[in-house]
């Protein structure tokens, strides 16, 4: 397995306070990484680190086999960065913010043309090319953006709260885009952001980060699997349980939750819970359904973050 980006003890430091703290993990090439946590927990600073804009205070990134402190700059011709702001000149149109920025970044005038209409095309701007970015709604300048930020067939996309002030309309045209972006130019994505449903939507694997610390990193079944032990199963009841809860807690069942006609359990697997519905059979409950619960990135994220706070991660 290739690496597009590899981090060794990388911590950086403002003044007294760390951002970041003995950091080490790999991005592969081609996946969707997500770095996850709360404002200030160091993902903007680790997108400025990685792309060489920031010396690390101890520790070493390794970029498409660049080292970002020695080579930033080719490091940076690389790759393409979007931030929640779009920060496009909005009294250009969108033809014209593509062709500034792409003259900017050195594209030849010959390639830059052909790739401005390439672009207007792919992310659905072609037919508002002329008009001015200013008359665009919020989603449409995250768009041309995005638009901007693939200008130069980067190999890393680095995408900052892509989505963080966008209507859940222009957030859905954004995922849309990028998983596009991914299966048709094979790139790297690398995804900050506090929205935990994108990162569950669009990750291969994910990062969570708090105060600068890695709390965790590994796909969501890998998550699922080593901090969320057990299966959530839902059971819906035409009459509210009439026996004490804690009759529930059979062998395997490790937490039971009641509340009026519902029932949920924490059972360690999945061939538990038939054991649990001949318990409540022979407790006379008339069950309505019995429905195992997909555990969410939501649940396991809070979790760790929880006992980030407590100091037992």
């Amino acid at each position: 397995m290739q690496h597009a980006i590899v981090i060794e003890h990388l911590s950086h430091r403002f003044n007294s306070r760390y951002a970041l703290k003995d950091l080490a993990y790999e991005v592969r090439q081609g996946e969707i990484f997500a770095l996850l946590g709360p404002n200030g927990a160091g993902k903007t600073t680790t997108i400025r680190l990685v792309n060489g804009l920031y010396t690390p205070t101890s520790g070493r990134i390794n970029v498409l086999g660049m080292d970002s402190v020695r080579q930033g700059s080719q490091i940076r011709q690389q790759t393409g960065v979007l931030t929640e702001t779009s920060a496009l000149y909005e009294r250009l149109s969108a033809r014209e913010n593509l062709l500034f920025f792409g003259r900017l970044y050195g594209v030849p005038e010959s390639l830059l043309l052909k790739r401005t209409d390439e672009i207007l095309q792919f992310f659905g701007l072609k037919n508002r090319e002329s008009e001015r970015a200013g008359a665009y709604s919020k989603g449409m300048k995250q768009r041309l953006a995005l638009a901007r930020a693939f200008l130069t067939h980067p190999r890393i996309l680095f995408l900052d709260e892509p989505t963080s002030s966008l209507d859940p309309e222009s957030t859905q045209q954004v995922h849309e885009l990028i998983e596009s972006l991914c299966r048709q130019e094979e790139n790297t994505v690398f995804l900050c952001t506090h929205r935990l449903e994108e990162a569950e939507r669009l990750a291969d694997r994910v990062a969570s980060l708090n105060s600068g610390r890695l709390l965790a990193l590994g796909s969501l079944p890998e998550l699922t699997q080593q901090f969320n032990h057990g299966l959530w199963v839902e059971v819906d009841l035409l009459q509210p349980l009439q026996n004490d809860p804690s009759s529930l807690r059979v062998r395997g069942v490790i937490d039971v939750q009641v509340s009026e006609r519902k029932i949920r359990a924490q059972v360690a697997e999945e061939e538990i819970i038939p054991s649990l519905v001949a318990t409540l059979v022979a407790q006379k409950a008339q069950i309505v359904s019995v429905q195992p619960q997909k555990v969410t990135l939501e649940e396991i994220y809070f979790k760790l973050q929880s006992q980030a706070q407590e100091g037992a991660v």
